[in-house]
């Protein structure tokens, strides 16, 4: 057993044996259940990983170690964000430590990696933070269910407001060159093309992308706005560099690019950016308060929507087992089960369409400076999104998935 492993096994142990007590020791069942949690423990995304160890550790000190009535085994494995690292952890995971379920990654494209690879083997995943689009749109996966979002889905928001709110008509757009800054961007561009906006020139970064000057330089200055998709490290480098280039136009940025998982890495270059998700720290609802107390007395600082995820994931997967017994050798059986839960939590109210992604609400967040901390604050909500927006289902899943290629710019020269 590795470092880390011995260090999460401990860790739930102090949580079970903090919290049990002898009775509940007599309680547990004595079937344990295996979860495989892949995620970024190193790499660029390693900041937001942290928060997705800390939700999942939240919920189970909260359940004396247990989901379903059963213990937990949690073997960890890193992904380093890297999709052949992430698919190589995985083979481990199911093969040689032969888990009972998958929950994680983080990363769209790890997600996008081993997906074929759980279909092939028949084993239940919950990815409570990928995000892919096609993962439950044109290729669904009968043995994935995720918890969290679809990568477009924010954005689809964002797009409208910024046309119909904001009143902006003309954009210019950089992201991540990889299929999560497309699908991000994506959603963005097809909603605010529609409602009749112009995208005038979109820009692709490299994922790691230590100076980010040379794109800057060919960001259009006669655009009403600027609208970003970045996460991790990479965002608080954007920010800083966006600023610190003299850029003028206001940003517009999924979700990610201000999470509070690196909100403060960030500092006041990020007040003012306005951003769409599915979560906000801020949100005044008695079960979110609830949640930001306990995970702040825990972690001592407020909860991202990485941590959100997990802990949400968490409590799916304590349903599931809950209606299955704590059988998840019946992996269909298992997926079905999780696809049937709702959840009050503290993102809103959550359930799972018929191709297992959540249908939720979403937020429109505005970075400000309250209490001397930055926070997404939250200045409106659109209930009930689903991944598809307000659009047709079949007419838009005979659409290309969102690229580089799709949908077209309609304004670039």
């Amino acid at each position: 057993m590795s470092a880390l492993r011995r260090l999460c096994a401990l860790t739930l142990a102090a949580f079970a044996l903090a919290s049990i007590g002898p009775a509940g020791v007599a309680r547990a069942q004595a079937k344990t259940i295996k979860i495989g949690f892949l995620y970024p423990v190193t790499g660029v995304f390693a900041a937001p990983g942290r928060y997705m160890q800390d939700g999942l550790e939240l919920y189970l000190k909260e359940h004396n170690g247990m989901l379903g009535g059963f213990k937990v085994d949690i073997d960890v494995a890193d992904s380093q964000g890297n999709p052949q690292v992430g698919l190589t952890q995985l083979r481990k995971l199911v093969e040689q430590d032969h888990v009972d379920v998958i929950f994680g990654p983080l990363s769209a494209a790890v997600g996008a990696a081993i997906a074929p690879y759980i279909a092939e083997h028949k084993i239940a995943a919950l990815f409570p933070i990928v995000s892919a689009d096609d993962l439950t749109q044109r290729t669904p996966n009968d043995y994935i269910v995720r918890t969290g979002w679809s990568t477009s889905q924010p954005t689809h928001v964002l797009g409208d407001y910024a046309y119909k709110e904001l009143k902006y008509r003309k954009v210019a757009t950089i992201a991540y060159d990889f299929n999560f800054g497309w699908e991000s961007i994506g959603g963005f561009v097809d909603t605010f093309q529609r409602d009749g906006g112009k995208v005038v020139k979109q820009i692709w970064t490299p994922i790691v992308t230590p100076d980010y000057s040379p794109f800057l330089s060919v960001v259009p200055r006669d655009v009403d706005a600027v609208v970003c998709s970045f996460s991790g490290a990479a965002a608080v480098n954007f920010i800083k560099q966006y600023r610190a280039f003299g850029l003028k136009m206001p940003l517009l940025c999924q979700g990610n690019a201000t999470d509070e998982s690196t909100l403060d890495d960030t500092g006041p270059d990020a007040v003012g950016i306005i951003t769409a998700l599915q979560y906000s720290a801020s949100l005044k609802t008695p079960v979110n308060e609830a949640f930001v107390a306990a995970y702040a007395k825990a972690f001592g600082h407020v909860p991202s929507y990485y941590a959100d995820g997990t802990y949400v994931g968490a409590e799916y997967l304590d349903r599931a087992l809950t209606v299955t017994k704590g059988n998840t050798a019946d992996a269909l059986g298992f997926i079905k089960a999780l696809r049937a839960a709702k959840a009050d939590a503290p993102r809103g109210p959550l359930k799972l369409d018929d191709r297992g992604s959540p249908v939720q609400n979403i937020y429109i967040r505005r970075v400000e400076a309250q209490n001397g901390h930055l926070v997404n604050s939250v200045i409106r909500t659109y209930p009930n999104v689903s991944q598809f927006w307000t659009y047709d289902v079949k007419d838009y899943l005979s659409h290309p998935v969102y690229s580089r290629a799709y949908p077209v710019c309609n304004a670039c020269s």
